[in-house]
């Protein structure tokens, strides 16, 4: 198999394309968390004391005139929590029928529809908290559902257009747009707040959503055969690289697959990395906030310094794991156990540390970047393996192990909220600790469990040795 050049190359094209598109649903999902900070009444938030005796106050604060021309609402810490974990309840629901529609209708319909649906919802976000909280409740679920399709659709593009050697470079592409999201949209978001108002976070980031869909339904095609301006080399490249790999069966083997050990390792990864990652999306402006006692506008570029280190991380790991396999002979297998465990055992320690050094604001800092960016190492790892054990499948296994992975968003910041309530150091060191055990587990039931090898039962010929 020759290798066909990256530059310019339809697959590469597809991976950045991809990349805009989850940056735009992560800024589309983050954007919330720091808006909220500014849609709530000061005074509910919490109970003044309980913020000022850990940390002292900053004092070189800066003093800009503030806008506050937006709508102030009067929802409590449990309201608030139900309003930021809501989103969580459209995404569990879509995750499994994206990845089975994706295999069926193809995966650029949906995740472009995916999108889409979720820019609209986003621009609907104001009007909804306007007319009360259960409407943006609604409206965020919705959001959700939205997005449940697009990492299955993802996925089930990309087990026809990844060449096997090229896995960890194209999704580590493609997926580390989601970080970048999150780094941009965080500091961005909080100084739309700080000069603007929080109504332009929602209108500006659906705004470019859809400016996006009208991109990704332009240039993009399924599979490599349909591609309008694809090089014949590459094409060729492409389908040679994957003719062993994929089944032609129509119906998906549910019973072996559900029994598959290694299935069984990615979900438990998939659910333990998440539990630690949404933890800190969702909660570390509050964090910031309460403990560390820093305004948003600090806030928002020091909440998004560790996505920048995990976005860097995703791009480099992914180059450094097919490297790894194609000029090094490691196995599949080898690279995606070492991966995770780095990607999951480093992160919990470091979460850990930072529940420790009291009010040494650098090193909390520090040490949650550090933390976050190891995370980074998981998608070479445990993350892309599915498209290693069931390529013609991907989706669908995605969209299995994701479900249980949306748990820790639904669950963990509801805990968390409860665990702190008084917002004291110890309340917090018991949040990153469950959530650095939650971790550990997570790593090693991997290692113990995981397969780089492509299933008997998701290859074609496998019902018929059955039968």
């Amino acid at each position: 198999l020759v290798s066909v050049s990256a530059c310019c190359s339809a697959r590469y094209n597809l991976a950045l394309l991809a990349c805009f598109g989850f940056f735009l649903l992560y800024a589309l999902r983050v954007n919330l968390s720091v808006a909220l900070v500014d849609m709530v009444e000061p005074n509910t938030s919490l109970a003044k004391n309980a913020t000022s005796n850990v940390c002292p106050e900053h004092s070189s604060t800066i003093n800009v005139p503030r806008n506050t021309t937006g709508e102030k609402y009067s929802w409590d810490a449990d309201t608030q929590g139900w309003i930021l974990g809501s989103f969580f309840y459209g995404y569990i629901i879509t995750q499994i029928p994206g990845g089975y529609l994706a295999s069926k209708i193809g995966g650029k319909l949906l995740l472009g529809f995916g999108i889409f649906g979720t820019s609209v919802f986003t621009l609907l976000t104001p009007l909804a908290a306007n007319l009360g909280v259960g409407y943006l409740i609604a409206v965020r679920a919705l959001e959700g559902l939205g997005e449940g399709v697009t990492f299955p659709a993802m996925h089930s593009m990309w087990s026809s257009w990844a060449p096997p050697l090229e896995r960890s470079k194209l999704l580590s592409i493609s997926y580390a747009g989601a970080q970048l999201g999150t780094v941009v949209s965080l500091p961005l978001s909080g100084l739309i707040c700080y000069y603007m108002n929080w109504v332009y976070v929602f209108y500006i980031f659906g705004a470019l959503g859809v400016l996006w869909w009208f991109f990704w339904m332009g240039l993009v095609t399924d599979t490599p055969e349909t591609h309008r301006s694809i090089s014949h080399a590459e094409r060729e490249y492409i389908l040679s690289s994957l003719k062993d790999q994929l089944s032609t069966q129509k119906s998906v083997p549910w019973r072996p697959m559900l029994k598959s050990l290694p299935l069984w390792a990615i979900v438990v990864a998939h659910f333990s990395y998440n539990w630690t990652f949404y933890t800190l999306l969702t909660l570390l402006p509050t964090y910031m906030k309460e403990i560390l006692r820093f305004d948003a506008q600090e806030n928002g570029f020091l909440s998004a310094l560790p996505y920048f280190g995990c976005w860097l991380c995703i791009i480099l790991s992914g180059q450094i794991a097919d490297y790894l396999r194609e000029k090094q002979n490691f196995s599949t297998v080898c690279v995606r156990k070492c991966f995770t465990l780095i990607g999951m055992i480093g992160p919990a320690l470091f979460l850990v540390a930072a529940g420790f050094i009291g009010c040494n604001y650098a090193l909390a800092v520090a040490f949650v970047t550090i933390s976050t960016t190891l995370g980074g190492f998981c998608t070479s790892g445990y993350s892309i393996n599915h498209l290693d054990i069931a390529p013609s499948y991907a989706g669908i296994l995605l969209g299995i192990t994701n479900s249980f992975a949306t748990i820790p968003g639904m669950v963990g910041p509801v805990i968390a909220k409860n665990l702190t309530h008084n917002n004291t150091v110890g309340e917090w060191q018991m949040v990153f600790y469950i959530a650095a055990s939650i971790n550990l587990f997570g790593a090693i039931f991997f290692a113990l469990f995981a397969s780089g090898e492509v299933q008997d039962w998701a290859v074609s010929g496998y019902h018929l040795h059955r039968n």
